[in-house]
């Protein structure tokens, strides 16, 4: 049964241990227990954040047959998440010694053979995985690095202790037809794990929220060059200093933003999301009910 209790979600935007997923899941580790002291019960982490996003600042040049990008594709994989392997697992277990959930952006391999590789948004609570959604269209350049998601898995998921949850990943948040799939489910919170630091997409969250009568979690990293080993495969630009520069936020189901957005930094924002406010709001627009 559906139920309408204050939920605390923090939002966590950072930068990983570029390649490197084992390091980076002892971040995500380590800043899901500062969530859970500050009293959350949802954690938000960002697009991709196991453990590279490709940047369009340095990724646009991937269409090249060159070894670089070899080197950087085999290191990828290396560095990527297996469904049901023992990252995931770790993650569950951290879960369930805090009873949160988590919700993490990560470059997920197929579990049964050396092939594509997928950006991905798991769900993860103390039991295990509770979902998983493959982007279904990687954007741009992203393509070089992504396959296309099925689109089997736009489903909603109701978490104990924090209510109804969905979301999609970057720009699928503007393709409508989706957004409706999971209209259809009631979400109360909607993911929006993305690389977009633009004022458009502040507003496309906004849109969303309206839209949705949901609250919205949008969650950027911060990328600055600085988090780029020496031996990165392939050239950063010279004279770029930060290749994503945030912007995180939670959104109210009225529109209104309720907790950042912080841009140029890494750091958490938390908000108090009474889930009554949800329900009030399909009082007056439900888009997959009686409008």
């Amino acid at each position: 049964m559906t139920t309408f209790e204050t939920v605390r979600i923090a939002a966590v935007q950072d930068t990983p241990v570029v390649l490197d997923a084992e390091a980076t899941v002892d971040k995500a580790i380590t800043l899901a227990a500062e969530a859970a002291d500050r009293g959350a019960n949802l954690v938000v982490f960002p697009e991709c954040f196991v453990s590279l996003y490709p940047s369009g600042t340095w990724a646009a040049t991937a269409t090249a047959w060159s070894g670089e990008y070899d080197e950087l594709w085999e290191r990828m994989w290396a560095s990527s998440v297996d469904v049901n392997g023992p990252l995931v697992d770790r993650l569950a277990t951290a879960c369930a010694e805090r009873d949160l959930h988590i919700a993490i952006g990560v470059n997920e391999r197929e579990d049964d053979r050396p092939g594509s590789l997928y950006n991905s948004l798991l769900v993860i609570g103390p039991t295990g995985l509770v979902s998983r959604h493959r982007k279904l269209m990687p954007t741009m350049h992203e393509r070089l690095f992504h396959g296309v998601g099925a689109g089997d898995d736009l489903d909603v998921v109701d978490l104990p202790g924090v209510g109804r949850v969905g979301g999609l990943i970057c720009w699928e948040n503007r393709m409508p037809l989706a957004r409706w799939r999971l209209y259809q489910g009631g979400p109360q919170i909607w993911l929006a794990p993305t690389a977009d630091d633009s004022d458009g997409w502040l507003a496309s969250m906004r849109h969303i929220a309206i839209e949705a009568g949901a609250f919205v979690v949008s969650v950027p990293q911060f990328i600055p060059a600085s988090a780029f080993p020496s031996d990165f495969p392939v050239s950063i630009p010279e004279g770029v200093q930060v290749m994503g520069r945030g912007g995180v936020c939670i959104v109210s189901p009225s529109g209104e933003v309720i907790a950042g957005p912080l841009y140029d930094e890494v750091g958490m924002i938390t908000a108090d999301c009474d889930l009554r406010d949800a329900l009030h709001a399909k009082r007056y627009f439900d888009v997959a009910g009686h409008y």
